[in-house]
């Protein structure tokens, strides 16, 4: 007896329709993000528990190999003509690049990340790690050009923007109340694993 070809082609149907549905509940799924910015609430052992500037709550495990740098001030005169740094900017009123903040790579950070590329602090923000060519001290602060690989970009920094190094720091910095920035991985069991943590020194909360 001939097969009938609806009774092969209903369950392709059935199962088209049970994937399409998997996938968009998939994707429906908020993204797991590559960091987390917050403040340490308890620490146990090796995880950290950090409730994130939104107000959700994770639990890190610290990598074995995990890489700990401190943030600290430092004031807006110590950006030099020569200096690697990081800034976060957003568009300004008149087109020019605000700066939300801005970090100075010690001397052996020099190249890291160099580039400018979009980032997750602020709605339509870039970040821009790159060699200050020029500063130009205005009434209202700093302008700055910025020098990378493959362009150039003047920045504005005005007196009132957060400016920060990176120092050493001891694990001991991590204790509740700290503000940290941790860079984290999910693991195969859903867990999260954070291979690099920047902590505030003195209270500080990291700008970036």
């Amino acid at each position: 007896m001939p097969i009938r070809r609806s009774t092969l082609f209903r369950p392709l149907v059935i199962m088209a329709a049970v994937v399409g549905s998997s996938l968009y509940a998939i994707a429906q799924q908020p993204p797991t993000p590559s960091r987390v910015r917050g403040t340490i609430e308890a620490v146990d052992g090796d995880v950290l528990t950090v409730k994130s500037r939104s107000g959700e709550d994770f639990r890190l495990h610290m990598a074995a190999d995990m890489r700990l740098v401190g943030i600290t001030g430092i004031s807006l005169a110590d950006i030099k003509v020569g200096s690697f740094i990081g800034t976060t900017t957003v568009p300004g009123p008149g087109g020019e690049a605000d700066a939300v903040e801005v970090h100075v790579f010690p001397e052996s950070m020099r190249g890291t990340g160099e580039g400018s590329r979009p980032f997750d602090l602020r709605p339509n923000s870039t970040m821009t790690n790159a060699t200050v060519a020029e500063s130009v001290v205005g009434n209202e602060g700093h302008t700055l050009t910025v020098k990378y690989r493959d362009g150039e970009k003047k920045v504005v920094v005005s007196p009132d923007t957060p400016v920060v190094t990176y120092v050493p720091a001891d694990k001991s910095e991590l204790k509740a109340g700290a503000k940290v920035i941790a860079f984290i991985k999910q693991q195969p069991d859903g867990s999260f694993e954070a291979n690099r943590i920047s902590v505030g020194l003195n209270g500080l909360t990291p700008p970036m």
